[in-house]
C-alpha cells in the first residue's frame, strides 16, 4: 500500500498544473511529461489508483490494511509489536487487526493466540510451586483454572500478570514480556487477586475513583458499582466493609480500567448466591464487550456455567485442558447413588461392565462409570439378593472429574504406591 501511496505522490509532484501550462511542478523543469492536454486533472484519479493497486498487492501477500482501531489513547494496530505513540501524551500498544483477510465467517478472535505460557517453572526454596506448565489462551474466551489447594494455580497467574518472575519458561502477552514490559502489560490488564485492602479509612467510591484515574479509558465508576450492587456502600469506608462486600469491591478495581484482559483468582469466594449469580452475569457481560477473562475458582459449577476451556493444575503440574464438558465426560458417564440392603461389597460393584470408581458414603454407595451402567448395576445386585433404596442417577459432571484426576493424580507422585 505504501509503495503504491509513494508513486502517486510522485507522479502529482511531476505532472503539470491544472491550469493546463503543460510544464512540470518541479522548478526549473521545462519539459512536457504527460501528452495530454490537461494533465494535471488525469494524475488526481490516476494516483488514487495506485494507491488502491497498492492495497489489493498487499491483500495478495497475506497483508491486511494497516488499519488501526481507536481506543482514544490505546490504539490496537496490525502488529503484535509496540507501535510509535499516536500523539503527545499518548500511549499505544498493539494486538491483531481484527480484518479477516481469509474471507472465513468465523469471528477472528476465536482462533487468535494472545497469551502464550511456555515451559513455565516457579520454585520457592527447592518446591517447585509451578513445574513445566503450558498453555494458550484465545482471544475473547472465558478461560478456568482449577485445581487444589497449593495446586499453583494463583502463581501461574501472578506470573502472567507480571506480579511475579518465573524462574524458568516463557509468558508473552499480547507479544510483550510482562516483565520486560510491565508499564504497557498494565495498560490493560485488570487483576483481582485472592486477596487486597485498601487503606482503613479510605472510602469505596473514592478507591473506585482513584484507580479509574490510573487509565486513560475507563468505565463509568458509577455503572461499576450498580453492576456489583455495592453503590449503596460508596461512602462506607473500607474497614467497615463485611467480607463479601470487600470482595466485590476488589472486583470493581479490577474490572474500573475497562481492561482487555482482566485476571480474576477466587472471584465468587465470601459471596452469596445471590451475589454470585450476579457476579457471574457481570463476567459473561465482560465477554460480551470482548474480555478475555482469566478465572481462578474452586466451584465447579462456576467454571462449568461461564468457562470455554478449563486447566486442571495439580501439584504445580498441568493434568489436563479441555472444555468442561469433555472434561466431565472423564468422569464417567452415569453417576449412581443409592443405599443397598444388605451391604454389598466392593468386589461386585467392580465386576459389573462399565463401573470406574466406587465411594462410600456413610451407608449410601456412589458408583460412576460409562455405557449403560444403571441398568447392569442394577441387574447384578438383583441377582445377588440386593435390593437397593433412595436410587439416584445423574451424568458425570466436573465436580466427580476433579476428584478422580486429582486422585489419580495423588496415586502416581513420586513415593505413592
Amino acid at each position: 500500500m505504501y509503495g503504491g501511496l509513494a508513486a502517486a505522490i510522485i507522479l502529482i509532484a511531476f505532472s503539470p498544473v491544472v491550469s493546463g501550462s503543460g510544464k512540470a511542478m518541479i522548478p526549473g523543469a521545462s519539459f512536457d511529461w504527460f501528452p495530454l492536454a490537461n494533465p494535471g486533472i488525469v494524475s488526481i484519479p490516476f494516483a488514487f489508483f495506485l494507491g488502491w493497486l497498492g492495497t489489493v498487492l498487499d491483500a495478495g501477500r497475506g497483508l491486511s490494511p494497516s488499519r488501526c482501531l481507536g481506543r482514544r489513547a490505546r490504539v490496537w494496530c496490525v502488529d503484535r509489536v509496540p507501535c510509535r505513540a499516536g500523539g503527545e501524551g499518548t500511549s499505544i500498544v498493539c494486538m491483531a487487526d481484527l480484518t479477516n483477510p481469509s474471507g472465513s465467517d468465523r469471528d477472528p478472535r476465536e482462533e487468535r493466540t494472545i497469551i502464550t505460557v511456555k515451559n513455565l517453572v516457579k520454585r520457592y526454596g527447592s518446591r517447585p510451586a509451578v513445574d513445566d506448565v503450558s498453555f494458550s489462551i484465545r482471544e475473547g474466551e472465558i478461560f478456568g483454572i482449577i485445581g487444589p489447594n497449593g495446586a499453583g494455580k494463583t502463581t501461574t497467574v501472578e506470573c502472567i500478570s507480571g506480579l511475579r518472575a518465573p524462574d524458568a519458561g516463557s509468558v508473552r502477552v499480547y507479544g510483550l514480556s510482562p516483565q520486560r514490559d510491565r508499564d504497557k502489560v498494565r495498560e490493560f490488564v485488570g487483576v483481582q487477586l485472592q486477596e487486597s485492602a485498601l487503606p482503613p479509612r479510605m472510602r469505596v467510591r473514592e478507591a473506585i475513583e482513584l484507580f479509574a484515574s490510573f487509565y486513560s479509558d475507563p468505565l463509568d465508576p458509577q455503572e461499576v458499582l450498580g453492576s456489583l450492587g455495592i453503590q449503596e456502600i460508596g461512602r462506607t469506608a473500607f474497614k467497615n466493609l463485611s467480607g463479601g462486600q470487600k470482595q466485590r469491591v476488589s472486583i470493581a478495581l479490577a474490572v474500573i480500567g475497562n481492561p482487555k484482559i482482566a485476571i480474576l483468582d477466587e472471584l465468587t469466594t465470601g459471596l452469596d448466591p445471590e451475589a454470585r449469580r450476579g457476579t457471574w452475569a457481570l463476567i459473561d457481560g465482560m465477554r460480551n464487550r470482548g474480555v478475555t477473562v482469566i478465572l481462578v475458582t474452586h466451584f465447579m459449577d462456576e467454571a462449568e456455567t461461564l468457562c470455554d476451556r478449563v486447566a486442571l493444575i495439580d501439584g504445580g503440574r498441568m493434568r489436563v485442558l479441555d472444555t468442561p464438558d469433555a472434561i466431565a465426560a472423564k468422569a464417567g458417564g452415569t453417576r449412581l447413588r443409592f443405599i443397598p440392603s444388605p451391604p454389598v461389597a466392593d468386589e461386585l460393584l467392580y465386576a459389573v461392565e462399565g463401573v470406574q470408581t466406587v465411594e462410600r458414603q456413610h451407608r449410601a454407595v456412589a458408583v460412576t462409570g460409562t455405557g449403560d451402567l444403571a441398568a447392569k448395576l442394577m441387574n447384578a445386585l438383583a441377582a445377588a439378593g440386593v435390593q437397593v433404596s433412595e436410587l439416584e442417577v445423574r451424568r458425570g459432571n466436573l465436580d466427580d472429574a476433579f476428584i478422580l484426576l486429582t486422585r489419580a493424580a495423588a496415586a502416581t507422585a513420586p513415593g505413592k504406591a
